[in-house]
């Protein structure tokens, strides 16, 4: 079993204070969680002071400034910079969302910054994902056929491909895997080992919703299980964090019909 909680006696503190804003009057206090798991000791709250005519909009922009002008010690993750890879996942403000996509103007006083919450902390903002992909993995996400391969590609309608890209490209297909949904949900924080969570889920569906695919019945009964799906009890807070608005608990509920539909 993944234990998903920090080390015992992991009360977070107050730690260092950087003044990087030289007296500028465009500057923001930026309190970044702090944790080395090989230093043995507590989690701390740094404090950055940023001069933002000195760093880019975005709360990633900051994170880089510090990173490369003030404190060469902070880790994190960080790739695209386009709210594609997903890497930058954090919480901002006491919210799950992408770096790379959050405004340092909409947060009102000072920004607070942790990793994902409820997950192993490999180092400051890195969570350690490697449950998360395995449960991924375990849904087998690639398409699955019996019938012989075509000599091109499998055809597709234009109405079974929206079912997979949605409307604005906010359909299943769009997922990023960044882990923002699974986070925010309660259920996964309670039974991590057991619930896929929504991310998992999502993506779940993306293949059973995928008119190529040809093992609609052997998903399901990989995800029948009370805890696999049924853990999710609609609470929302999935479709709420999602970086990209996709909306996985409606997902879920389609796969619960589903499993419902072909047993009556």
């Amino acid at each position: 079993m993944v234990q998903f909680t920090l080390p015992k006696k992991s009360k977070v503190k107050k730690g260092q204070k950087f003044d990087a804003a030289k007296g500028a009057e465009n500057k923001k206090t930026f309190k970044v969680y702090r944790y080395d798991p090989d230093q043995g000791e507590n989690p701390t709250m740094d404090e950055y002071d940023i001069n933002l005519d000195e760093c880019g909009p975005m709360v990633l922009d900051a994170i880089i400034h510090i990173k490369d002008n003030v404190d060469s010690t902070l880790t994190f993750r960080r790739s695209c910079r386009e709210g594609i890879c997903g890497s930058c996942a954090m919480n901002i403000d006491g919210r799950n969302t992408l770096a790379c996509l959050k405004p340092i103007n909409e947060v009102k006083g000072d920004v607070k910054i942790t990793p994902l919450p409820h997950m192993p902390v490999v180092k400051d903002l890195v969570p350690d994902l490697t449950h998360a992909y395995a449960q991924y993995e375990s849904i087998e996400p690639w398409m699955k056929t019996d019938t012989a391969t075509p000599s091109r590609e499998r055809l597709q309608s234009p109405e079974d491909a929206q079912k997979l890209n949605g409307d604005d490209g906010k359909g299943p297909a769009a997922c990023i895997l960044c882990f923002c949904c699974s986070t925010s949900c309660p259920s996964y924080w309670w039974n991590p080992d057991k619930f896929m969570g929504p991310a998992v889920l999502l993506n779940a569906w993306r293949w059973l919703t995928d008119s190529r695919d040809e093992a609609k019945g052997e998903r399901l009964d990989q995800l029948e299980d009370p805890f696999k799906l049924y853990r999710c009890h609609t609470i929302m807070n999935c479709t709420n964090a999602c970086p990209k608005d996709l909306n996985p608990a409606k997902s879920i509920s389609e796969i619960k019909k589903m499993i419902v539909e072909r047993h009556s």
